[in-house]
């Protein structure tokens, strides 16, 4: 037996985080007033993400390091969930953000913590029209929420099905031997085979995902990335798997301005 899940069943979960549960009173200076959460209300930031000690230290430092700071730079408020592009003492972009979710993954033995790091960072590379090529965490918790098992496909080693079929890859495609010849699945949906979703190996088509990213992204290292999103209702909630979401015309705005090498500050 076999069965297909849209392949974007977990940027669908992920944006799914940010409907917000209700409303809540919060006093300013001109009294009290309804603020949807989690956004934070104007001129304080959420310390949620704090976490640690160490997380703390490493917050005020990139803090202080921006603000003394007089070259072109990208600030990241990670509790505010907001960015600037500063120069001098100039701001050039002030923009709502997505930040991680803050929430663990454990599966089959392996975890993964979805927050976004505190730091600092550069611009290592910029892209336009970037696929997404899903990380190992994206079909364990895809795998978790349908009670699958996970298993590797490798582009050298066939796997015979319960039903005498063989999944194997052919020409960046994975796909079926059938008696009238090679038969490839939708690259579009997940692999899903005796109960068993299956990790298509990185290189085939059916390990990208075209729009996810939106149009642009900037390239932080170790998969953390400023980029756009299809989904944005997302913005100004702690909803991705680490990186920072952005409007598409913010991102935008980002990818033409900010050459490769701008330090990026985030606490």
């Amino acid at each position: 037996m076999n069965h297909y899940l849209p392949l974007l069943a977990t940027a669908v979960l992920a944006s799914s985080l940010a409907n917000p549960a209700r409303a809540q009173q919060v006093y300013l200076d001109t009294g009290y007033v309804e603020l949807l959460p989690p956004s934070p209300p104007p001129g304080f930031e959420s310390a949620s993400h704090l976490v640690t000690r160490k997380d703390s230290v490493a917050s005020a430092r990139a803090r202080t390091a921006a603000e003394r700071s007089s070259a072109m730079r990208v600030v990241v408020s990670i509790g505010a969930r907001r960015l600037w592009v500063v120069s001098g003492a100039d701001t050039l972009l002030d923009a709502p953000v997505a930040v991680g979710m803050g929430r663990t993954l454990s599966y089959a033995g392996r975890r993964w913590t979805f927050a976004t790091p505190i730091g600092v960072r550069k611009v290592l590379k910029k892209r336009s029209t970037p696929y997404w090529r899903p990380p190992d965490w994206a079909y364990a918790e895809v795998a978790r929420e349908h009670g699958l098992r996970l298993d590797r496909l490798r582009a050298d080693r066939p796997v015979t099905l319960s039903d005498g079929r063989q999944l194997l890859v052919r020409d960046s495609l994975v796909g079926v031997m059938m008696p009238d010849g090679f038969a490839p699945l939708p690259v579009e949906e997940h692999i899903v085979f005796d109960e068993t979703l299956y990790v298509p190996p990185l290189g085939t088509r059916n390990r990208l995902i075209e729009g996810e990213l939106g149009t642009y992204q900037l390239d932080l290292g170790e998969g953390y990335l400023l980029h756009g999103t299809p989904h944005e209702e997302s913005i100004g909630f702690a909803t991705t798997h680490g990186c920072v979401r952005l409007r598409g015309h913010d991102i935008e705005w980002l990818f033409a301005n900010v050459p490769v090498g701008t330090a990026v500050y985030l606490y």
